[in-house]
């Protein structure tokens, strides 16, 4: 009987989760996260953190920053990003705003790196809106072939 559960078309268990995101969005506390380690909606600015054998890399999707104005530091195994977006719409007293979805203002972000980063290798750019930095892995902490005698 389980089994047929588990094979249910759309998946069973996709479906409570849907059913559980529906209840959280009428009963849930807004602005709070349903996850450890997700954030609010609407944190400024979106990132993904991964990966590779020999870094770790963060994507800070942050369109129309000013890139010399944006600062990028790392504490401790932390990365913390930070700086202001401006406001983009008239401030003259004219004009009527309906609808504000993109956000302005100061902004800071930080992110808990793991314990094999090198913060001596750190490289950061900003391009197409997109901030990217990479951070090396220390070499000890990489991967070794170990030769068979």
């Amino acid at each position: 009987m389980f089994e047929s559960m588990l094979n249910f078309p759309s998946g069973l268990f996709g479906e409570f989760d849907r059913l559980r995101r529906e209840l959280d969005d009428v009963f849930g506390t807004p602005g709070f996260s349903s996850s450890i380690r997700s954030v609010a909606p609407g944190t400024y600015p979106a990132i993904n953190v991964g990966n590779t054998p020999t870094s770790v890399e963060v994507y800070a999707f942050a369109p129309g920053l000013d890139a010399s104005k944006v600062e990028v530091t790392l504490d401790r195994g932390v990365l913390t990003l930070a700086g202001e977006r401006p406001e983009t719409l008239p401030n003259d007293g004219k004009a009527s705003v309906y609808s504000r979805e993109r956000l302005s203002g100061s902004f800071r972000r930080a992110i808990s790196l793991p314990d094999d980063i090198d913060p001596a290798h750190v490289d950061a750019s900003y391009r197409d809106g997109v901030l990217r930095v990479r951070i090396a892995r220390r070499e000890s902490a990489q991967p070794k072939r170990i030769a068979i005698q």
